[in-house]
């Protein structure tokens, strides 16, 4: 039996969700754009069933908390709303808009130049300014 043009796309569809970060990198096409979204919430619902990544200029964000998008919250501005899903080992640390964005214990951010990995969940503060809350690797 063929599969057809459009069970292929609705089987990428369905299978969407589960990807890896990694997987999704490499597949952005799979993904809705975000563009087709200003007006339509995105509710806890469907980020539980898996639809929280979204593609934007051609990068690939994840929802942080259920939103209605609009067209002055885009995503690579709006960082309580989302995070750009990357591979890297040590991003540029990003300062958090609130405990939704906060560090967890472990993370790693490049600051300054320098490596800094979090001691503590939650962590808002700047790294470098105190080893409490990050230590330089």
């Amino acid at each position: 039996m063929a599969i057809t043009h459009k069970g292929l796309v609705a089987m990428l569809t369905t299978a969407r969700p589960s990807l890896s970060d990694e997987y999704a990198l490499q597949t952005i096409d799979m993904f809705p754009y975000w563009e087709n979204y200003i007006g339509v919430p995105i509710t806890q619902a469907m980020v539980d069933k898996g639809y929280d990544r979204y593609q934007y200029n051609g990068e690939l964000y994840k929802i942080v908390q259920p939103h209605t998008p609009q067209t002055d919250w885009t995503p690579d501005t709006q960082k309580a709303l989302w995070t750009k899903v990357s591979l890297e080992e040590w991003p540029e640390w990003v300062p958090p808009t609130g405990a939704q964005d906060a560090y967890d214990t472990g993370a790693k951010v490049t600051y300054k130049g320098e490596k800094y990995i979090s001691q503590i969940d939650g962590n808002t503060t700047e790294p470098g300014t105190d080893v409490r809350w990050w230590i330089e690797a």
